[in-house]
């Protein structure tokens, strides 16, 4: 295959299937972050690539699909060790949006989601912990997946922040989000999966945070579903999303360094501008501060699962709106991660389930809707989704 959209750090990484399956015949592409027998990870950086060596096996979700029939087609592209929501890569570029190419594809898990956008792979594995998988998913016009924290086995990734890392898949198909989702969720920890629904909530504070000009769109859909399901609206965070989000922050960026601040200290790697200074002010963070924020993400957790339930979904925007232009200053693109952040740290710090579900915006732009759910309800909410996906009929194509 030829790379024409820049999405894959190695198009020629193949693994072929172990045996067939219900998987068989598809295609798949892996960011550049999981183990992947005798090859070694880049994370999105030269000096990484260099001072480390190659994986002795595969990453447990790797084999998980090659166990049920699909092929491994490729790396992909990620920002430099997935701290990004981006997806412009200083050293090996930037990979092209398929459906608005002058826009950044999100990030960190931006090759996977180009690579699944353009139709090169039928699905592509990334990892989730601050919005990686739902980001560039909903930018790229294409279904994403976060599941339950814990519930897919992140062994053999490398990682970013364990509290809050999760191995996420995104494809153009909603059928086979369900699919890989069945191979990949082992254990069925699930509440009845018969068990319907009961109620939408919308979140006020979430859908504050679109722009007028997604919201204009966004707003159809969610009459469509106030009419067919019992709905409410609720504040989601009384202390405010902007406090949700810096809770998030410092316990990721306090994870981050302990996990790679010894390696940078004693490297010290060229990174990107932006990079560079996420990396230094995850250096500056306190332990001291970890035990208030702690308590904060547990009352998270609590009060959303106590609305939640399992018969409750959430609807939020997935963005504040539309992908920023590709090369904006690092101030213009810092305050749209910040916006960002205040929506997909809901899931993140509760650890619950999210979809993102690709909407056609204006002009043809893509746009998403998101649906959060109670721990352990993935396959209920997938399948949820996609037996209601016709509620979304002019989805992104």
């Amino acid at each position: 295959m030829k790379d024409r959209f820049n999405a894959f750090i190695d198009e020629n990484v193949i693994a072929t299937p172990v045996k067939t399956g219900n998987l068989s015949g598809r295609t798949f592409a892996v960011k550049d972050v999981f183990d992947i027998e005798g090859v070694t990870s880049s994370v999105g950086n030269p000096d990484w690539l260099r001072t480390h060596s190659p994986a002795k096996k595969n990453a447990s979700s790797i084999d998980q699909l090659l166990q049920e029939g699909a092929t491994l087609q490729g790396t992909t592209i990620t920002d430099e060790l997935m701290y990004s929501l981006n997806g412009e890569n200083f050293h090996y570029g930037t990979p092209i949006n398929p459906k608005a190419p002058e826009h950044i594809p999100g990030g960190s898990s931006s090759g996977s989601a180009v690579a699944a956008s353009s139709g090169v792979v039928d699905f592509a594995l990334g990892t989730d912990t601050g919005g990686s998988v739902r980001i560039p998913a909903a930018y790229c016009g294409i279904y994403g997946f976060r599941p339950t924290h814990g519930l897919v086995s992140i062994d053999g990734v490398i990682p970013l922040a364990e509290s809050f890392d999760t191995v996420g898949w995104m494809t153009a198909d909603p059928q086979l989000l369900v699919e890989v989702g069945c191979v990949l969720i082992k254990e069925d920890r699930s509440f009845k999966e018969d068990k319907p629904f009961t109620k939408l909530l919308f979140g006020t504070d979430a859908w504050d945070l679109a722009d007028e000009r997604s919201k204009q769109v966004l707003v159809t859909y969610k009459e469509k579903l106030k009419k067919l399901f019992k709905s409410e609206w609720l504040t989601i965070a009384e202390e405010g999303l902007q406090r949700w989000a810096s809770c998030f922050r410092t316990l990721q960026g306090l994870e981050i360094w302990k996990n790679h601040g010894e390696w940078i200290n004693e490297v010290n790697p060229s990174f990107g501008p932006d990079i560079a200074a996420r990396f230094d002010w995850a250096s500056t963070l306190r332990e001291e501060d970890k035990p208030e924020n702690l308590r904060l993400k547990e009352t998270i957790s609590t009060k959303l699962l106590e609305v939640l339930g399992d018969d409750q979904l959430l609807i939020i925007p997935t963005t504040p709106g539309e992908a920023p232009l590709c090369n904006l200053s690092g101030e213009e693109i810092e305050k749209r991660r910040s916006q960002t952040m205040q929506l997909s740290c809901i899931a993140g710090l509760a650890g619950f389930p999210q979809v993102t579900i690709p909407i056609e915006g204006k002009e043809g732009m893509p746009i998403a809707l998101s649906i959060i759910a109670g721990p352990n309800q993935d396959r209920r909410l997938l399948q949820w989704v996609y037996k209601n996906i016709s509620l979304f009929a002019s989805a992104y194509k």
